[in-house]
């Protein structure tokens, strides 16, 4: 179970990262963009035969993302011996990947954060990749709560309130998933 959680959870950051840096428009021909283009463009340049893209989102991702986290869970549960229903697949699906967009987000405004006290004004591909990945969540949060005596409290602020998605949104649904699945909690 360990191996095949890995194995898949990877992948699944991979094209969430790809579906994320897509929807926030960041420069694919950023080093770190073009790893991640050339691990996941065979599966979707299949699918987006079939699945174009429409307005600004990545259909073909967004189904690849779902396709891989239910095969996955799919997997873990035959491993451990039950097959869950389809709608709890699906809510369960949806969880771990609204909480994977959560913890991305959360772990590039940290780094973001280390960055800047470390080595301030630094430019590297990372660092351009995550002030992308972030700005459109850190902006409004600068506007409702401006910098201190220079000091910027906004990453603190939207980590709260991530920390609040998951505790109001994800957690509730991981429970609904678990409970239309079958499993006990």
């Amino acid at each position: 179970m360990f191996l095949v959680s890995t194995v898949f959870d990877l992948y699944i950051l991979v094209v969430a990262l790809r579906f994320l840096l897509q929807l926030v428009r960041a420069d694919f021909y950023n080093p770190i963009s073009q790893f991640i283009v050339t691990l996941t463009n065979p599966p979707l340049r299949y699918l987006r035969r079939w699945i174009p893209g429409y307005a600004g989102v990545d259909w073909a991702c967004l189904l690849l993302l779902f396709g891989v986290q239910i095969l996955e869970l799919t997997l873990i549960s035959l491993i451990g011996g039950q097959m869950p229903s389809i709608l709890g697949l699906l809510v369960l699906s949806l969880a771990s990947l609204v909480r994977l967009g959560i913890y991305i987000m959360m772990f590039a405004i940290i780094v973001q954060v280390i960055i800047s006290w470390v080595a301030p004004g630094a430019y590297n591909p990372l660092t351009v990749l995550l002030y992308r990945l972030t700005d459109f969540i850190l902006r409004p949060a600068r506007r409702l709560l401006p910098p201190v005596s220079g000091v910027d409290f906004s990453p603190w602020l939207v980590l709260v309130a991530l920390q609040l998605g998951i505790i109001l949104i994800v957690k509730p649904l991981l429970r609904l998933g678990y409970i239309l699945s079958g499993y006990v909690i």
